[in-house]
């Protein structure tokens, strides 16, 4: 329970651009890695230790700008092939990893989630517009593969993970130029 209240803490103070939301995301990780594990959610296990240094990364990269902040921007699709593509190889060879040498539950949708989830994260801590679309699928997923594995409360926090990234969508789309209205 403490760990969802300090992940949503995190997505509120990052849709916001408050440097603060990388602590929150940092602790809330650290706290979610053992919950992973034990329910045989080893790729989310790793992905959160994923996050905990993306959120060191992230505080690096939004506290190091000199003068002038970090702002949104958007990348053209063509930037985006790469990503996807390499994406979905290691995807593959994640849960191909994970089905035959490991008893993982759902071992391809849950390392397709968790090999997106670090190119999102990636993504949004350069503050690329495009970070919210890879979050509102991944959410969505994750919904489905949390309650499934009996995770309820992590499932309720994806629902509003899909719904907040919805509005983060939104907001760095206007802010990044993507969104005119």
């Amino acid at each position: 329970m403490t760990s969802v209240l300090l992940s949503l803490t995190f997505l509120v103070l990052l849709i916001r651009e408050n440097k603060w939301c990388w602590p929150f995301g940092i602790i809330s990780s650290l706290l979610s890695i053992y919950v992973f594990y034990e329910f045989k959610l080893y790729s989310e296990a790793v992905l959160f230790i994923y996050y905990v240094l993306i959120g060191f990364y992230g505080w690096y990269v939004w506290n190091s700008r000199d003068q002038s902040p970090l702002l949104v921007t958007a990348w053209s699709w063509v930037k985006h092939i790469p990503l996807i593509v390499i994406g979905s190889i290691l995807s593959f060879l994640l849960g191909l990893f994970f089905k035959t040498q490991t008893d993982a539950a759902r071992s391809y949708i849950d390392s397709t989630t968790t090999i997106f989830s670090f190119l999102a994260s990636y993504l949004e801590a350069h503050k690329i517009f495009s970070s919210w679309i890879f979050w509102v699928a991944i959410n969505g997923i994750s919904i489905w593969l949390y309650y499934d594995r009996g995770l309820k409360m992590y499932a309720f926090q994806a629902v509003i993970y899909f719904g907040v990234s919805i509005f983060g969508l939104i907001d760095w789309g206007r802010k990044s130029g993507v969104i005119t209205r």
